[in-house]
């Protein structure tokens, strides 16, 4: 595990494009192709705009990118709450991606089916090759919670499956997430943590007992890859 603090989030949304930058340029190297899954919420959005802009723009191997989502809400494309609308407005309608290599997750007819068709479609591309993606970007929310997997959730304990389709009580709110058991075989993963509102939560998840159902953050842990956490210096306020 790689912690790596930064003074702000500006420096930190550079690093975090840095870093897309340089899998993307080794992936599609060794293996001909990039494969990444976006985060959502607030943190990764500046991350995104500085990959839309130069010198990213021109240096992303973007022809033979492939752009998957860790997680979703289960709203309309065009609902302001939905993370693959955050990302196309701050990224992928402003540089040369071709739009069939863009998975953006969908809950029809359920999100139920949404997460089975999302897993089938993840087994497919990641058949012939080790599976998993080369990079994953993740947040990390107040409670602890990561992609969409929430507090006491069955969700955390699939040990099998790829995706899963959760329900969010306190936002009345469907969502289909990755799993665990998914992001940890990806070959890089990235955690994008800022502000001091979550200060707390990023204590508790590095510096606490283990206690994934509490803090499900816990949960990622690969194994055979690479596990950064990228912070700055308001998030990191708490830490030891």
């Amino acid at each position: 595990m790689i912690i790596q603090t930064y003074p702000d989030l500006e420096s930190l949304s550079r690093a975090a494009a840095e870093l897309f930058a340089s899998q993307a340029e080794d992936a599609v190297k060794i293996r001909g192709r990039f494969s990444v899954a976006l985060s959502g919420g607030g943190t990764p959005s500046r991350t995104y705009e500085i990959l839309a802009q130069p010198p990213f723009r021109e240096q992303v191997p973007w022809q033979r990118t492939h752009i998957f989502w860790g997680d979703e809400r289960c709203v309309p494309p065009d609902d302001p709450r939905s993370n693959a609308r955050m990302a196309r407005q701050a990224l992928l309608d402003h540089v040369p991606l071709p739009q069939d290599q863009v998975y953006p997750i969908s809950c029809s007819p359920s999100p139920a089916a949404g997460a089975r068709d999302y897993e089938t479609l993840l087994r497919k591309f990641c058949a012939g090759t080790p599976p998993g993606l080369d990079l994953v970007f993740l947040g990390l929310g107040e409670d602890g919670h990561t992609a969409s997997l929430f507090p006491y959730n069955d969700a955390l304990e699939e040990r099998q499956r790829w995706t899963a389709a959760v329900y969010v009580p306190p936002q009345g709110l469907h969502r289909v997430t990755f799993t665990a058991a998914f992001i940890n075989q990806a070959r890089v993963v990235a955690f994008l943590v800022a502000g001091a509102a979550k200060a707390g939560a990023l204590r508790e998840v590095m510096q606490q007992p283990r206690d994934p159902r509490r803090l499900p953050a816990q949960l990622i842990n690969p194994e055979a890859s690479e596990l950064f956490w990228l912070v700055d210096r308001e998030a990191a306020g708490q830490l030891r």
